[in-house]
């Protein structure tokens, strides 16, 4: 439920495509992303790609976590389940509380689209030093589900009854 009442807050948000192989011309997921982000009023700040090593997607994370421009970050990518896929290991030490709920919630609305495949997902999102961070799996069809059932609705400051837009004030005092 949207309230007509409240105005809209637009944050800042920062994609990152975590890939061997995608380019900014291939970058299908990404395109989504800060497509759909911006779509609903939000400012894209920034956006890389970088490939799935450990140590540089760490990196990456941490810079933008660090910068005080990036409210929010979405990846794509590194999601899965094969020893290339790092994602949520490189973000887990910059981690200040997961956010589980996200992950199941992305689960169960996946296995509706995709059945048992949906396990192998390893979504997630977490708040990292005041910045809040999404994990999604590097396909397109994923990457619209998980920001248009889940991440937009808690970036905008008049979804009811809570989100997560109202609580970044408190979320980065709290760092």
């Amino acid at each position: 439920m949207i309230d007509t009442q409240r105005a809209f807050l637009s944050l800042s948000v920062a994609v990152l495509t975590v890939s061997d192989t995608r380019t900014p011309e291939t970058d299908k997921s990404g395109d989504a992303i800060a497509e759909l982000v911006a779509r609903a009023g939000h400012h894209v700040a920034a956006r890389r790609i970088v490939p799935d090593d450990l140590m540089t997607l760490r990196q990456a994370f941490s810079d933008w976590i660090q910068d005080p421009g990036v409210d929010v970050i979405v990846s794509t990518g590194g999601t899965g389940v094969t020893g290339r896929d790092i994602t949520p290991e490189a973000l887990l030490p910059l981690v200040s509380k997961p956010i589980p709920g996200f992950g199941e919630l992305f689960r169960q609305l996946s296995y509706a689209e995709i059945g048992t495949s949906t396990i192998q997902s390893r979504a997630e999102a977490a708040i990292c030093d005041g910045t809040i961070v999404f994990l999604l799996p590097g396909s397109t069809g994923a990457c619209r589900l998980g920001v248009e059932e889940i991440i937009l609705p808690q970036l905008d400051i008049r979804h009811r009854p809570c989100n997560l837009a109202e609580l970044l004030p408190r979320i980065r005092d709290e760092k």
